[in-house]
């Protein structure tokens, strides 16, 4: 691709990846609960999980899952049915606020592992994004472009602009955390991030394709 391909390529990928869903609500959420040094485990989570979508894309594989309803359903379901479970541990977790962040900072970083398998598993359960990559990356190719390194570099801005907008959710969660000075507000933004992922996992579960 000449340059002015790539920009429009690297623009395409930004304008969907920044649009509102699952994967940027719990980035936004995290950034919100622990701070968005600690939600950099979130986004590396989508990161990845991004980044193997489109080598599956890649690899040919993405068509197997667009054409096969079955395989494309077991991915829909499990990954709505995740969506309902984090929905009610949100909906059912306790109050938290700023302050408790920076008292207790074991507390903040003891879950990582959870915020970054969370991350992965919300992004890497969404079926449609395999078929996005797959329906996308060949308008970008051509055979004198067809190279390792030029679908690595495209993986590699997959992988960025994932991970880039999902600390854009979390910075932009974690200053919402500034205004929540009592846990009746924080409460409040527990049960509205759980009722989305509910209603976010119904809705998956409910449409066609």
């Amino acid at each position: 691709m000449n340059f002015d391909t790539w920009i429009v390529f690297v623009f395409t990928l930004y304008a969907v990846s920044i649009i509102p869903g699952p994967s940027m609500i719990i980035a936004l959420t995290h950034g919100m609960q622990y701070g968005a040094k600690a939600a950099l485990a979130t986004a590396s989570g989508n990161a990845l999980a991004s980044c193997i979508q489109a080598v599956v894309s890649i690899a040919g594989l993405g068509v197997i899952i667009a054409t096969s309803g079955t395989v494309f359903m077991v991915i829909k379901y499990l990954g709505a049915i995740y969506l309902i479970y984090l929905g009610i541990m949100l909906w059912r977790s306790p109050a938290w606020y700023i302050q408790n962040r920076s008292q207790d900072h074991k507390k903040s970083q003891a879950p990582l592992i959870k915020m970054f398998k969370q991350g992965f598993i919300v992004a890497i359960g969404n079926p449609k994004a395999i078929v996005f990559f797959t329906a996308l990356f060949p308008q970008f190719l051509t055979t004198q472009s067809s190279s390792f390194s030029h679908y690595a570099l495209m993986v590699l801005v997959t992988c960025s602009s994932a991970f880039i907008c999902a600390m854009l959710y979390a910075i932009g969660g974690n200053k919402i955390a500034q205004l929540c000075k009592n846990s009746n507000i924080s409460k409040f933004v527990n049960k509205i991030t759980g009722g989305f992922f509910v209603t976010g996992g119904l809705g998956i579960m409910l449409s066609s394709r």
